[in-house]
């Protein structure tokens, strides 16, 4: 699929921005209550809360964004002996495993969604739907990426892709 390519790539750099992002404003929020509450003894109370919100978008984020990029662990011993042909085979075939992880982790994200409508975080006191939804973004760029993966030519099938600064 010509325009799958381009868009796994956007999606990529846009994933990729966001989860640098992320961890920066994560980083931020941790230093903040450190110092408020190593220095001036006053412990907000939101920013743990936000600062998990940041870790886990960077984690399902990265999650995702490791699939676009071939950084999902795996064993690679078998498949390295096997002839190119076959061993492209072998690779769509993880590739659409993990396609079907993502779309699961969509269904499971959409349903915890609907259990927990309607609720608020703790401290913060936004909807918990922001952070549940994280699921469904992870899920749906993991299925994404996997099927562009798949789809790729054979003679593209074991490049991994790499960041460009």
């Amino acid at each position: 699929m010509p325009v799958l390519a381009p868009l796994a790539r956007g999606l990529a750099w846009v994933t990729r921005a966001s989860i640098g992002l992320s961890a920066a404003l994560m980083l931020l929020a941790i230093c903040y209550q450190v110092l408020m509450r190593y220095v001036f003894g006053d412990t907000p109370s939101w920013s743990e809360e936000l600062a998990v919100l940041f870790f886990s978008w960077s984690v399902m984020g990265g999650l995702a964004l490791g699939v676009h990029e071939g950084w999902h662990v795996r064993l690679t011993m078998l498949p390295d002996l096997l002839p190119q042909g076959i061993r492209a085979w072998t690779e769509r075939l993880t590739e659409l495993v993990i396609m079907a992880l993502g779309i699961f982790l969509v269904w499971s994200g959409w349903r915890f969604l609907d259990i927990t409508s309607g609720s608020v975080s703790a401290a913060i006191g936004y909807p918990i739907e922001i952070l549940n939804v994280l699921a469904l973004a992870c899920g749906g760029l993991m299925a994404l990426f996997a099927l562009e993966r798949t789809l790729r030519p054979a003679a593209l099938m074991f490049e991994r892709v790499e960041v460009q600064p």
